[in-house]
């Protein structure tokens, strides 16, 4: 048996039996961090039964569950022995087309799950996803930027208060491991029947920031946060308009759009996950905004002949795919903008400070 590293909130063994080897996991009471973080462990019953019901709707999204003890807190699964996202990005391999499986997965996941009763009453969670989602990203950093409290504090309300499908609550690259059929999902003690757009939005905020932490493969992370809301037209009526019909509007088109950002955003401020709004690291400025309307469709528009040549054949070469709105475009330039600046502030601050930068 041996215990395995990087465990913040579980104590983690690989256990090798005769002819295979399992992993097991138990919850903490207390978390592995500098400040005082409780959280009940009864996560880990949640845990558990996310893996279930993922694996169920995507095959070989989840590992699979082996035995459990939900009144001790643990349970184990199969031991996978696949690279880990971050680890991939750190090194700077960014893939758009695996950002874009993740996305999928996720989509296929929601909809698998969405308006059933009885998926929401096996994750009565919502003390737990406000112990260790809400009040320490939301509501902390509410209390340390007070110019943007009441932004930050009606988005927990509205994100407490949205009940649609079955939410992982942690989508890191940390937490997702690289397969060759797609995405294997981990450590969702965030479990919680909530707002699918707080798993998109959660994701999308480490592509963005992962921009500054190796700005040499910014070009790859920008295309991954592109790459990750499902471009399908299909995918998205199927997850959201069909299946999520007594949602908000944001929440239903999460996939659908990115409004512009503004110059004077406070991203990376705030250091927020944008949740129920799923805007795109702008909900700070964005998160009270009262626009709703879809943006215009642009693109060709349908000829009268129907596409044809003028011949009566019918025009196989005429474009599948609507160019980028021009929201998309102007968000992605300040982005890169601002991407750059937080790169030159840093940079700034270890020259002011050499010895501080040493020691971090």
């Amino acid at each position: 048996m041996e215990v395995l590293p990087g465990g913040v909130s579980s104590d983690i063994w690989r256990v090798d039996l005769p002819g295979k080897r399992i992993c097991v996991k138990r919850a903490l009471p207390r978390l592995r961090v500098a400040q005082v973080w409780e959280a009940p462990i009864e996560r880990n019953r949640y845990e558990r039964q996310w893996l279930q019901t993922a694996a169920h709707a995507v095959h070989g999204c989840a590992p699979k569950v082996l035995a459990w003890d939900d009144a001790a807190g643990l349970f184990a699964m199969e031991y996978l022995e696949f690279p880990v996202w971050k680890n991939l990005l750190r090194e700077g391999k960014a893939h758009a087309a695996f950002a874009a499986k993740v996305g999928s997965a996720l989509a296929a996941i929601h909809a698998a799950t969405a308006g059933k009763p009885e998926v929401e009453q096996a994750f009565p969670t919502d003390a737990i996803f406000h112990a260790i989602r809400l009040e320490p990203y939301l509501v902390a950093s509410a209390a340390r930027h007070a110019d943007l409290a009441d932004v930050l504090q009606r988005l927990v309300q509205r994100t407490a208060a949205s009940k649609h499908c079955l939410v992982h609550g942690d989508v890191s690259p940390k937490n997702i491991l690289v397969a060759g059929h797609g995405p294997v999902f981990l450590d969702a003690e965030c479990a919680w029947y909530g707002d699918p757009a707080f798993d998109l939005a959660f994701c999308l905020n480490h592509m963005f920031l992962k921009s500054v932490w190796v700005p040499q493969a910014r070009a790859g992370f920008l295309e991954c946060f592109g790459s990750l809301p499902p471009r399908s037209r299909s995918a998205q009526r199927r997850c959201y308009r069909a299946s999520c019909s007594g949602a908000s509007t944001a929440s239903r088109r999460w996939s659908t759009w990115t409004p512009p950002a503004s110059p004077s955003c406070g991203m990376l401020r705030a250091n927020c996950s944008s949740a129920a709004s799923a805007r795109c690291l702008v909900c700070i400025t964005h998160g009270s905004n009262t626009r709703r309307s879809r943006p215009p469709r642009v693109g060709l528009a349908r000829p009268a002949d129907g596409g044809s040549r003028g011949d009566g054949r019918p025009r196989h070469d005429a474009p599948r795919h609507r160019p980028r709105h021009r929201a998309h475009r102007r968000f992605d330039r300040l982005a890169r903008g601002e991407i750059a600046r937080c790169v030159r502030r840093r940079e700034e601050r270890q020259h002011a400070h050499p010895q501080r930068a040493a020691r971090a």
